[in-house]
């Protein structure tokens, strides 16, 4: 039999709704798990008390008062605020923060009935695509080359390690420019970024507001499709989140995609594309077609702006929302001397709050926010989006379903093996899913392969705003084509 830290939600669920196993030994064989698994640096804020308590809850619950998460454990990335429980963005800046309140997604997902295994690593302030600049420390693949530790990508490295891993049955992650996709395709996960406005955003730590939406990690395409019900709904909260109808995603999983017209942007051939990725699309397309799916090639003339356009807005956001950090409101404040007055005080407990990738994208965002500069930058950087948005736009109204790309240029690297590199490298892993962010679409990471050395790859569908449950009917038989089985041999 399958451990029980080993199941997917939907398998769990079940067994819990005919009484063939507990919540309660549900969550501690991923309680011990998490305590076996400290080499993947994965869960960073363990709350076994709290986790126990709900499942005994769980347990306890008449079936006809049983949600549809109820009694499944799952991780809860640092980013949302949980009320009581450390909440750090992974930022030295917010050491000791426990907020007061819940945020609006991990709200829904307890009144669910899902069980709190912990938080988990992530970028700092979700501000990296390598999990390498968190106060924690790295996040571990647990997916290896060798005797290399590799990334299990940014910024929910954490999240994509845990579930890869078996730590948790699931988990929250946060995507601004492929945060959720990206670590998905290095770690042979499932990622689902919602389209904007589907999630509410409240009670989540803001890195960049037009374009941050949580969404759910996980090990297959169903189990997506579950913790994304529990996680979206209109909250009034939220000033940008949207009054639309969650529909019941699982009921959408036909498989069936005959007469679904996929589109495929001849601008995601980029230079320098590794052959194997170029090799997996190809395939992707061959299965989409034997599902019953017509391919089209489709243009997406503005695909090359999407990287510079979204490190202008995105910084020039960051710099807004963390101007909040100044040693009064929340977190730590820097030791001063005597003499010192209030602008030491805010610039020194800056400089030490902050990691060096938070500073840089504040710098860039207050350049291209300065007097001088504004329009130059940012302004052009606002209009490029529209036609960003605008090419998706005129895609779908020409018939196109959905849109399929590779999700990352390269399988999981070397921890450490971009330290020294120009960050635009680091920046480049975002090229593939910046886009989806920039123009407020659903995406979905599937895995549909492996490297010549066995590390798993990834590929991305796009779809209509609002329509994740098509997305996701489509990612459903992409999964199927590709028989995707393969775990990472434990080496932790």
């Amino acid at each position: 039999m399958t451990k029980l830290n080993e199941m997917t939600i939907a398998g769990a669920r079940d067994l819990l709704a005919k009484g063939e196993i507990t919540s309660v030994a549900l969550t501690e064989a991923c309680l011990s798990a998490i305590d076996g698994a400290g080499a993947l640096n994965a869960f960073v804020h363990k709350t076994p008390e709290i986790a126990m308590q709900q499942a005994e809850a769980a347990d306890a619950r008449p079936a006809e008062e049983r949600a549809s998460l109820n009694g499944i454990p799952l991780g809860v990335k640092d980013l949302f605020c949980t009320k009581g429980v450390p909440s750090q963005a992974a930022s030295r800046i917010l050491e000791g923060f426990k907020p007061e309140y819940e945020s609006t997604v991990t709200s829904k997902l307890w009144g669910a009935g899902a069980v709190m295994l912990g938080k988990l690593n992530m970028d700092e302030f979700a501000m990296g695509s390598s999990n390498e600049t968190s106060v924690y420390g790295d996040a571990v693949n647990p997916w290896r080359d060798g005797d290399s530790n590799l990334t299990p990508g940014g910024s929910s490295g954490g999240s994509a390690s845990a579930v890869a891993a078996d730590l948790c049955l699931g988990a929250t992650g946060t995507d601004t420019g492929g945060s959720i996709r990206q670590p998905a395709a290095l770690t042979g996960t499932v990622g689902l970024k919602p389209t904007y406005g589907r999630c509410s955003r409240w009670g989540i730590v803001a890195f960049a507001s037009s374009l941050d939406q949580a969404g759910p990690m996980t090990k297959d395409v169903r189990d997506a499709a579950i913790l994304l019900r529990a996680m979206a709904g209109h909250d009034p909260l939220d000033s940008t989140s949207i009054e639309s109808a969650v529909p019941d995603f699982e009921a959408a999983l036909t498989g069936d995609i005959k007469g679904k017209t996929i589109g495929l942007p001849k601008e995601y051939r980029v230079d320098g594309m590794p052959a194997e990725i170029d090799a997996l699309w190809a395939q992707g397309r061959e299965m989409l077609q034997d599902a019953g799916a017509k391919v089209v090639d489709v243009s997406l003339p503005h695909t090359k702006y999407a990287l510079p356009t979204y490190y202008v807005i995105a910084p020039a956001e960051a710099s807004s929302n963390l101007a909040r950090y100044d040693g009064v409101r929340f977190g730590r404040r820097a030791g001063l001397n005597q003499g010192d007055g209030i602008t030491d005080m805010y610039e020194k407990t800056r400089a030490e709050g902050f990691g060096d990738e938070v500073k840089r994208r504040i710098m860039v965002g207050t350049y291209v926010l300065s007097a001088g500069f504004y329009d130059a930058y940012y302004n052009r950087a606002r209009k490029v989006r529209t036609l960003i948005k605008r090419d998706f736009d005129e895609v779908f109204a020409g018939g196109v379903d959905a849109i399929l790309t590779p999700t990352t240029p390269s399988a999981a690297f070397p921890l450490g093996s971009m330290a020294d590199a120009d960050p635009v490298q680091m920046y480049l892993n975002d090229v593939f899913t910046v886009t989806v962010n920039l123009a407020g679409l659903p995406g979905i990471s599937v895995p549909a392969g492996q490297d010549a050395k066995g590390l798993p790859l990834g590929l991305q569908l796009i779809g209509r705003p609002f329509e994740e449950g098509d997305l996701l009917n489509l990612a459903y038989a992409l999964e199927d084509r590709a028989g995707f089985v393969a775990k990472p041999p434990r080496w932790w």
